[in-house]
């Protein structure tokens, strides 16, 4: 498979909602990267899933539909809870998720868009999960695990808390109500949040980690999209979301070893890069056990690991065709940076990206 780079603009241009179906990428010729002749793959493939990896797979789609011609790659961001259902209906030929299938999921199999039990799960979006905030004239606060639980577990409700005040000498805090802000439909950006809370901050958050969120109060918001709508709609709100789709709203320097560490695609690649795979998983299941409180100094410790799930068989020779090569792009470095410009995530390693190819190529006709 050759693929003709792409800039991030031309991405974005190609692609007009969130909803990629592709069609006017097409138009962008099937010369390879070398100029030669466009590839032989033909047909169409329907995915849904995290709603993080939008701005990603926009550039992903555009590139790949632009290299061949005759394809066309169908994402929709329904969200990661959707995506995984979907998957299991047999709805869809590949997914999105920001959380893998986890190990009594995989142990049940019954992936409806499988011709066996066998999956491939492959980490290709990593990106911070930013604490996003609304105050007026305030930019950046500096916060420990302890008080961001406190502030969405309903201890801390109030902007000049002494808990933030102390940590943000010099910053005029207001006497205004904090609304933290979450999601309301199962979500691995959720899951993310609330496992470094119950990780980093357990006698505060006594919750278990989860893609729902556990308590009630503060306010719900459905998607990554209606998340930040509702953070920037009210002066005094917070929650979390995808960094790369937090525009210009206020930052949260996160407490690491003494150390307040923004996000950033660079510290989100260092929690990940230093953790352990999950044991007991096939050749192409590769999930990572990321643990927020083993961060070390300069690792930023709430960094979503958003996954690309397939079969590892499928029933139709051209499927299998489709997703395996769509997948293989997705892990070249070209694809990686692509996804970093136009999105903020964190280019996947060498090292990683040669055990992601192992993964993808376990793909095959069942």
């Amino acid at each position: 498979m050759k693929i003709t780079r792409l800039s991030s603009l031309a991405a974005v241009s190609a692609v007009a909602a969130l909803t990629l179906a592709g069609c006017a990428a097409n138009e962008g010729g099937d010369a390879g990267a070398d100029g030669d002749a466009g590839s032989e793959l033909s047909g169409t493939i329907d995915a849904t899933g995290a709603s993080s990896q939008a701005a990603a797979q926009e550039a992903w789609v555009a590139a790949f539909q632009t290299a061949n011609a005759d394809v066309t790659v169908n994402y929709e961001p329904t969200g990661s809870g959707v995506g995984r259902d979907n998957f299991l209906e047999g709805a869809s030929a590949f997914i999105g998720s920001d959380r893998a299938f986890d190990d009594d999921e995989v142990a049940a199999g019954g992936f409806g868009a499988c011709a066996s039990d066998a999956i491939v799960e492959v980490p290709l979006y990593i990106s911070p999960v930013a604490v996003a905030f609304n105050l007026d004239g305030i930019e950046t606060l500096n916060l420990d695990a302890a008080t961001i639980a406190g502030i969405f577990a309903g201890t801390i409700t109030t902007w000049n808390d002494e808990a933030i005040a102390a940590t943000n000498e010099g910053v005029e805090l207001p006497d205004l109500a904090i609304t933290p802000v979450h999601r309301s439909d199962p979500s691995g950006t959720q899951e993310t949040f609330t496992t470094y809370l119950s990780a980093t901050a357990s006698d505060v958050w006594t919750y278990e980690p989860s893609d729902e969120w556990p308590i009630s109060g503060g306010e719900a918001a459905q998607g990554t999209s209606g998340v930040v709508q509702a953070i920037s709609g009210g002066n005094g709100t917070i929650g979390f979301a995808d960094a790369s789709q937090v525009g210009d709203l206020g930052q949260t320097h996160v407490e690491v070893d003494g150390e307040f560490v923004p996000y950033s695609s660079e510290a989100a690649s260092l929690l990940v890069e230093n953790s352990p795979l999950v044991e007991g998983r096939g050749e192409g299941d590769l999930v990572f056990d990321v643990d927020p409180a083993a961060a070390t100094g300069g690792a930023y410790p709430i960094a979503l690991v958003s996954y690309l799930i397939a079969c590892e068989e499928y029933e139709d020779g051209n499927t299998a065709a489709l997703v395996k090569a769509y997948l293989e792009y997705v892990a070249s470095a070209e694809a990686q940076d692509a996804a970093a410009e136009n999105a903020g995530s964190a280019p996947i390693s060498d090292g990683l990206r040669d055990q992601v190819l192992t993964a993808i190529d376990q793909i095959q006709v069942g």
